[in-house]
């Protein structure tokens, strides 16, 4: 357990309507951070080293936790004709921080998503048409993230398109929550269906009928002429929605791994035979 300044979460609470009351709110709020890397996995499916982007930028609490986790991880072996070779993946983590008491939070890595992409060899955006920011949640003031899993067909076009995941920046009654999770996720999944993709042109998968991916979708409002700066590294209050099943997957291991630890932008296939971690990402 660690001790926090209460100041972390106090951007969710001021200013909220909080239809629960200030005991259930502070159980509900998180603070995230989402740190990137690559990992580079021995054969016998333990961590050979791994490497955290801009660790420069990152406090002693957290690298101490990354230390303390990462070099007990046990993947499944990565199999090349039947025999277990090392393997190197990029990485993408969620830290959670949770409030336990009065001023107290226990820290902890919440998801983690390992990727092992070869150019060429999945698919990519070929005409990606932005999302509309629904009129009434930027009168509302609310921000979030949506995360999608497409399923892709052999014209580029999405077959099939779900919201797995919606958190929210803002607190409110658990209905409001939910009307709102549902505003962003159809403002997504009706930009994500107007989207078309370039096909793999190598790999094993080149000939597949369709092909899976993630894709995180973030409304957030800024200020007219606010330049965004470099905020890896920092905590960020969030309410995490539940996360979806998704009925037309067939094979659950495509959706191993957290879909709220993708980083923003860009597109995440699934069926490229990313890294599978079988132990506890470790913390609170």
């Amino acid at each position: 357990m660690k001790h926090w300044p209460i100041g972390l979460f106090c951007v969710l609470l001021s200013g909220a309507a909080l239809a629960a009351g200030p005991a259930a709110v502070r159980k509900r709020v998180q603070a995230s951070m989402l740190l990137t890397g690559t990992i580079v996995v021995a054969p016998d499916g333990s961590v050979r080293s791994y490497v955290i982007d801009k660790v420069e930028k990152l406090p002693s609490v957290v690298t101490g936790l990354l230390a303390k986790n990462i070099p007990n991880w046990k993947f499944e072996p990565t199999l090349l004709d039947g025999k277990p070779v090392a393997a190197k993946a990029t990485m993408s983590l969620r830290l959670v921080a949770k409030p336990v008491g009065d001023d107290d939070y226990s820290v902890g890595i919440s998801g983690t998503q390992f990727g092992q992409q070869v150019p060429g060899e999945s698919i990519t955006y070929k005409d990606q048409v932005r999302p509309t920011y629904p009129p009434q949640a930027v009168r509302a003031h609310v921000s979030g993230t949506v995360y999608l899993v497409l399923r892709v067909g052999r014209q580029g076009r999405v077959q099939k398109a779900e919201a797995e995941q919606v958190n929210l920046v803002m607190v409110a009654s658990d209905h409001e929550m939910e009307r709102w999770r549902k505003v962003l996720a159809n403002s997504a999944l009706a930009a994500a269906r107007e989207w078309t993709f370039n096909l793999p042109t190598s790999g094993r998968h080149v000939g597949d009928q369709y092909w899976v991916a993630r894709v995180p979708v973030t409304y957030n409002l800024r200020r007219l002429g606010e330049i965004r700066g470099d905020d890896y590294g920092e905590w960020r209050p969030y309410v995490p929605g539940p996360r979806q099943l998704v009925p037309w997957i067939d094979d659950s291991r495509l959706l191993s791994g957290s879909a709220d630890a993708l980083p923003d932008g860009g597109i995440h296939p699934l069926e490229t035979g990313g890294l599978r971690l079988i132990t506890p990402p470790g913390g609170a």
